[in-house]
């Protein structure tokens, strides 16, 4: 049986879908952005901070799920440019320990509201 995960430490859905699905042991996150939950405004600064705000969002939302990024399976980054690769990463590998998870990194041709990172995860509960 799915569950919706719902929390207000991570921005809420702009459209119709869900912050997490619970199905069974995994956790299945939507694509979050750095939106700041708190004031519902977007942080557009430098991409590390947009990272970090947005990784903030996938980690408050595990953990509202009963899991954390410890638990993370796999990952999909969208990045409006691919220059933003390093700093990204930069600040990604700080929010995973060994073994990192499985992770996608892709140029997405345009993000919502002109944000420069989008990130989704799978992740197991526990």
């Amino acid at each position: 049986m799915r569950k919706v995960i719902t929390t207000d430490k991570a921005p809420k859905p702009m459209g119709p879908y869900s912050q997490a699905v619970i199905d069974g042991d995994t956790i299945y996150v939507a694509g979050q952005g750095p939106r700041d939950p708190q004031t519902g405004r977007l942080d557009l600064g430098d991409i590390r901070s947009q990272t970090r705000r947005t990784l903030e969002n996938l980690k408050g939302i595990l953990e509202a799920a009963g899991s954390s990024t410890d638990r993370v399976l796999r990952c999909n980054v969208y990045l409006r440019d691919i220059n933003d690769f390093a700093a990204m990463n930069e600040v990604y590998a700080t929010y995973f320990a060994a073994p990192e998870p499985a992770r996608t990194t892709i140029q997405a041709g345009a993000l919502p509201g002109g944000i420069a990172v989008e990130i989704d995860c799978i992740a197991r509960r526990g």
